[in-house]
């Protein structure tokens, strides 16, 4: 076929091989998905142990249980594929999920992506779209799944197993460099929550991740108060900090408060209270969307006592308390009143739009 044969072919399927549409795209939407099943599940089964209601727990139970389903549908969602390779990627996500072990969303992220453009390269080339376009896209997602999926999950937890290790041996600068590149990470239209889930960010290298994305949402939320008054407290502080990417755009200095932030409270979590978030990885980078960053560092703390660990102690809900909201807000207030006196924030930088 000559190549602008293919182009043509390529624009008519609307498959675009880019980084926009896979690594922002489909990862951000991979979020949407892990959120609407893990997360939402572990928030549930958490409220349900705290007041004794059996029935939250089963409930969440239901929700984590269709992780992988629920990423490959929202990646094939913001894949745009039409409706029977939607449905069709349930059973690719479940496969892909199952295989890839602890590395699994990244194996549904890479998996998913491939049998979604494959189900749309064939959708309604035949006459018999209703049993080609489904077979395509569970035939090559599942036999992909069984074929790389449990190597991907490999890499994906060697290389998790490393964060978390190099964490360990070097707390202090690593708590730096796995929160502010998590943070920033929050804060990009990328996901964080996808990158430590697939990367199975826990332990000292999940607290560090969280106390960078708890930097920048609580930072930006309190600094920009002046602005945006409760409304953006709320949106951004229990929302996303992406919504200031618009004024990072049009002057990047109002990015280094939260940054500083995350820079201070990273290595604080990691050398100074030892946080470790071993709730579920993608917890790590949600900070305090929906609470779910929180949440996790105390889901961690209730399987660690179910396995006969003792019970968090002051200290320890000093330090979450301190890393999650109290020093993300006081060191980027400070700091972002510093750059308004300077003159390098202006009035009006961190408005967000109506």
């Amino acid at each position: 076929m000559p190549k602008h044969s293919i182009a043509a072919f390529l624009a008519r399927k609307d498959i675009e091989v880019s980084f926009q549409r896979y690594a922002i795209d489909a990862l951000s939407a991979m979020a949407q998905g892990l959120f609407a099943s893990l997360l939402i599940g572990t928030i549930l089964s958490t409220v349900g142990d705290l007041a004794g209601l059996a029935f939250l727990n089963e409930i969440g139970a239901f929700a984590k249980s269709v992780a992988g389903p629920a990423m490959a549908i929202a990646i094939g969602y913001a894949l745009r594929a039409p409706a029977l390779v939607l449905f069709s990627l349930a059973a690719v996500g479940y496969a892909a999920n199952a295989a890839g072990g602890a590395g699994g969303p990244l194996a549904v992220l890479v998996i998913a992506i491939v049998a979604a453009e494959l189900g749309k390269a064939v959708s309604k080339e035949t006459k018999v779209d209703i049993i080609v376009t489904p077979a395509v896209t569970i035939l090559a997602g599942c036999g992909l799944a069984l074929a790389v999926a449990p190597w991907i999950g490999a890499l994906a937890s060697s290389v998790g197993g490393f964060i978390m290790w190099a964490t360990e041996l070097q707390p202090l600068f690593m708590g730096i460099i796995v929160s502010v590149v998590i943070g920033i990470a929050l804060t990009l239209p990328i996901s964080s929550a996808a990158i430590c889930a697939a990367l199975g960010l826990t332990g000292l290298a999940g607290g560090a991740a969280l106390a960078g994305c708890c930097a920048q949402m609580v930072g930006f939320a309190v600094m920009s108060f002046r602005e945006n008054r409760w409304g953006g407290l709320l949106s951004q502080g229990l929302g996303t900090s992406m919504l200031q990417m618009g004024n990072i755009m049009k002057k990047p200095l109002v990015w280094v408060p939260p940054i500083v932030a995350s820079a201070v409270t990273g290595p604080l979590a990691t050398c100074v209270f030892a946080l470790q978030q071993n709730g579920p990885a993608v917890a790590s980078g949600m900070g305090t969307c929906g609470l779910v960053g929180p949440i996790g560092v105390y889901t961690g703390w209730v399987a660690g006592m179910e396995a006969g660990a003792a019970a968090p102690g002051a200290f320890e809900w000093i330090g979450l308390a301190l890393v999650c909201l109290v020093l993300p807000a006081a060191i980027s207030w400070a700091v972002c009143a510093a750059m308004r006196k300077a003159g390098l924030i202006a009035e009006g930088d961190l408005k967000l739009e109506d």
